[in-house]
């Protein structure tokens, strides 16, 4: 089955078509700059244009959006234009191409995609995604259900108002960070991670797991830490499986993973 996923980011609107089997893209990934306003009509034409270049006529679309999403409605605006908030997001969507599209959290979708195909698959307990980019994302999945928008970038910090402000990928560049000194920040915040919620396994994701290797020995923290298998395209691959368990094969009302080890719980 082929789906198209969609990733939505601070900086980019990024799309490929996803052999569902395989958890592979199946074409080059198209990328479009985030309009700077994030505006949602200008947002939306973006969304329009991805999948007008795919010349996509699947019925399924599944797309991962930097908020937190409850039944297609954007419930607070993260990093994007106050005037997202209340809205709903799939209509908007659906209205735009033409399309069935599933949207959930950025983050779970990158989660659900590491949880099933990538680092994460047949871990058992408690895995957590970070994704690290324009702010810090966080997916959660025990024994493989998902827990949606567990929003640990929201954590507040200092005068920051929330942790993100301070070590989201975006601060090092506009900072002007080395990676030893936004390393010692992240770091930082996986320990608070660890100290409140204690995962069995973080994957970090996102652009600046491209970098794994820059700041891997900064990284010190009583939780196993690996990059991402699929790296920055997760998003993409997690959209569109979520996409189609949700809306193409899902008997349940959630995401779920089936672990192939055995004793490994549902």
């Amino acid at each position: 089955m082929e789906v198209l996923g969609i990733d939505i980011g601070g900086s980019g609107m990024k799309a490929a078509i996803v052999d569902i089997n395989t958890g592979k893209m199946i074409t080059e990934r198209h990328r479009i700059p985030t309009p700077p306003s994030r505006n949602p009509d200008e947002m939306t034409e973006v969304i329009k244009q991805l999948v007008e270049h795919f010349d996509y006529k699947g019925k399924i679309i599944g797309c991962g959006f930097p908020s937190i999403v409850k039944k297609g409605i954007c419930k607070d605006h993260g990093n994007l234009s106050p005037n997202w908030t209340g809205c709903h997001i799939e209509e908007m969507f659906e209205k735009a191409t033409g399309c069935d599209i599933t949207v959930i959290n950025d983050a779970d979708a990158a989660g659900f995609a590491e949880v099933k195909y990538g680092a994460g698959k047949n871990e058992e307990g408690f895995v957590v995604m970070i994704t690290v980019g324009t702010g810090l994302g966080s997916g959660a999945y025990l024994h493989g259900e998902l827990i949606p928008n567990f929003e640990l970038g929201q954590i507040p910090y200092k005068d920051y108002k929330k942790i993100e402000r301070w070590a989201a990928s975006s601060i090092k560049e506009k900072e002007g960070l080395s990676f030893k000194q936004w390393g010692k920040r992240f770091n930082k915040f996986l320990n608070i991670v660890h100290t409140i919620i204690a995962p069995d396994l973080l994957v970090i994701g996102g652009g600046i797991s491209k970098y794994w290797d820059k700041f891997e020995k900064r990284i010190h923290v009583d939780t196993p830490v690996v990059p991402a298998m699929l790296q920055n395209h997760s998003g993409i691959i997690g959209a569109a499986a979520a996409a189609w368990q949700l809306k193409g094969r899902s008997e349940t009302g959630g995401l779920s993973i089936s672990y192939q080890k055995s004793g490994n719980k549902n």
